[in-house]
């Protein structure tokens, strides 16, 4: 499971549609920080757009846990996000819980959260 989240992760950054699309389930939602909820159509068109320019989209090393319980998995880690949204840039890091659920056709990414952006001095706690 921790194999398939970092790919989604690395999916993102690089704007792969067709990565996140074979990850996401149909179902799939994403609740960020603001309270905006997100769906699987929208992420994918958000990627296609372009409008978010990733330098760096990935889990801060040694932050990753993930706990399995049957056919559910949630993985959680201190996400570091990097780039430009429609030219604008950002630098930024939050923690996130994605949960996972296994399918007939394999685990599927089937609901994200996502914390507010932390203060610039908070450090990861070991």
């Amino acid at each position: 499971m921790a194999a398939l989240d970092t790919a989604y992760q690395a999916a993102v950054e690089r704007n792969d549609v067709a990565g996140m699309d074979r990850i996401l389930a149909v179902d799939f939602t994403l609740v960020v920080g603001s309270g905006k909820a997100y769906g699987k159509a929208e992420l994918l068109a958000s990627a296609r757009s372009g409008d978010f320019r990733w330098e760096i989209q990935a889990e801060e090393p040694g932050t990753q846990k993930v706990r399995v319980h049957g056919d559910t998995a949630v993985v959680t880690a201190l996400l570091r996000l990097k780039g430009t949204n429609q030219g604008q840039p950002f630098d930024k890091r939050l923690w996130f819980s994605d949960t996972y659920v296994r399918t007939p056709s394999g685990w599927r990414y089937f609901f994200g959260q996502a914390s507010l952006a932390l203060p610039a001095e908070t450090k990861p706690k070991s």
